[in-house]
């Protein structure tokens, strides 16, 4: 329960500070809709996610109402598609991303996730099914959103999959070239992928998730940046740490208490609360504008990767504090198009692909919503994926990469999305093949420390 000062701050954070849920999302178990029949099997489907979510977006908007707190997005995720599917004899899975589709329009939710497929391991018939039908998939539909987990710290990495997300990807882009590529924008490939994240592009329900969840993303890189901004230059890094996991705290409280109003409305149990700070192009709602305010002339420079280690660890401490039922992904988003400051430090020259990969080393996610020239081969593409799968499995974390080959575009022009996905300055990438690498396929083994039980 918020006392009436946590209250008063918290209204404060909201209006001043772009302090928001990002989303409440339901996670869905489409298990019990496995048939033999496509047909019978879609029907199943959409019957389940509109009974479901039927009122999600209702409470959602009566829940903002009353406790003033913005709710950005209103989401669902549901089991990988590749996984119920396979029963059936189709040949190809369009037609479930357009079942997906229609359930999100007429629920009224933003977007769906769930067109997806874990093949860290290998392929069966439906992964290869699914991940054959991307491109197509995301170019018919506007709201689904689809991901594939290829590498993980126990089974190494699917370098076969590997290589074929690369191709994946270029047909995505090249299928909606009239939108600016934006398939690619839904598509994110994973190397350790949660089961339990609420944000898109790479939200499913994992199998073993319950029949249904309700999850939160919360938000808040304004009211991070203002409690560094207040502690001053003066204040040293222990100081720093402090205040930003004091701010992680109470950030956390808002988004327990949202997910607990939702789940008791919408009778629906409680999943789990990802504590990330998820940007958007506004102002004021900037990571990169968090490291400029530790004392960094321009996000990019030396010193990026260690001021993002401290924020990553301090927003973890202090939101652990505050919830039981810490998931997701949960640290700091860096996606290029959907924040002001990394925006402008591309622009600037100041950040590129190389520096942003070492910043993945210790973020929570990974190279994110980068475009890159219209004519990057598929090989190198694959030849990023593959090295940011390599920083997840080494490391033990979560790792993934979307990435825009944006038709037509060169190295410096813009590619405008929209809404939350905002606008990405077309990044440059090496010009040295990578394709004999990518060419040999098997799998690269899981390292040592995966034989820990």
């Amino acid at each position: 329960m918020l006392i009436p000062s946590e209250i008063v701050e918290t209204i404060k954070m909201i209006h001043e500070e772009n302090l928001d849920i990002r989303t409440v999302t339901v996670g869905i178990s489409l298990r019990d809709c496995c048939d033999s029949s496509g047909k019978k099997s879609r029907e199943k489907i959409y019957e389940k996610i509109t009974r479901i979510a039927e009122k999600l977006v209702k409470t959602g908007e009566n829940i903002e109402k009353e406790y003033g707190i913005p709710i950005i997005n209103k989401r669902i995720s549901v089991t990988p598609i590749s996984l119920i599917a396979e029963s059936s004899e189709d040949e190809n899975y369009t037609e479930y991303a357009v079942t997906l589709d229609k359930a999100a329009s007429i629920c009224g939710v933003n977007f769906i996730g769930g067109f997806s497929a874990l093949v860290h391991k290998g392929y069966t018939k439906g992964d290869k099914i699914l991940i054959d039908s991307i491109p197509e998939a995301l170019a018919v539909t506007d709201k689904v959103c689809s991901s594939v987990n290829l590498a993980t710290t126990k089974a190494g990495i699917n370098m076969d999959a590997v290589r074929h997300m690369g191709i994946i990807i270029k047909e995505a882009a090249e299928k909606s070239a009239s939108k600016n590529a934006i398939g690619c924008a839904k598509l994110v490939v994973f190397a350790n992928v949660p089961e339990d994240n609420p944000f898109m592009a790479g939200a499913f329900h994992g199998v073993g998730e319950p029949e249904t969840t309700i999850n939160i993303g919360i938000s808040g890189p304004g009211v991070i940046q203002n409690v560094i901004k207040k502690a001053g230059l003066q204040a040293d890094f222990g100081v720093v740490s402090e205040e930003i996991k004091r701010a992680a705290f109470k950030i956390t409280r808002v988004g327990e208490l949202v997910g607990r109003e939702a789940s008791r409305r919408l009778k629906i149990p409680f999943g789990i609360v990802d504590l990330s700070l998820a940007p958007t192009p506004a102002r004021g709602d900037s990571v990169a504008h968090i490291l400029e305010e530790m004392g960094l002339e321009v996000c990019g420079t030396h010193g990026t990767t260690a001021a993002l280690a401290l924020l990553n660890d301090a927003v973890k401490k202090g939101g652990s504090m505050a919830s039981s039922y810490i998931g997701g992904l949960s640290g700091s988003f860096i996606p290029v198009s959907e924040d002001a400051g990394m925006i402008a430090a591309v622009k600037s020259g100041h950040l590129n692909i190389e520096k942003l990969e070492a910043m993945t080393c210790i973020c929570s996610v990974g190279l994110d919503m980068i475009a890159i020239p219209g004519d990057t081969s598929a090989e190198t593409i694959s030849a990023i994926i593959a090295d940011e799968a390599a920083i997840g499995v080494i490391n033990n974390k979560t790792t993934a990469v979307r990435l825009i080959p944006a038709p037509g575009t060169k190295v410096g022009d813009i590619v405008n999305f929209g809404g939350l996905l905002g606008s990405a300055p077309v990044m440059k990438v090496s010009n040295a093949s990578s394709a004999s690498f990518i060419h040999r396929g098997g799998r690269i083994p899981s390292p040592l420390n995966a034989l820990k039980n």
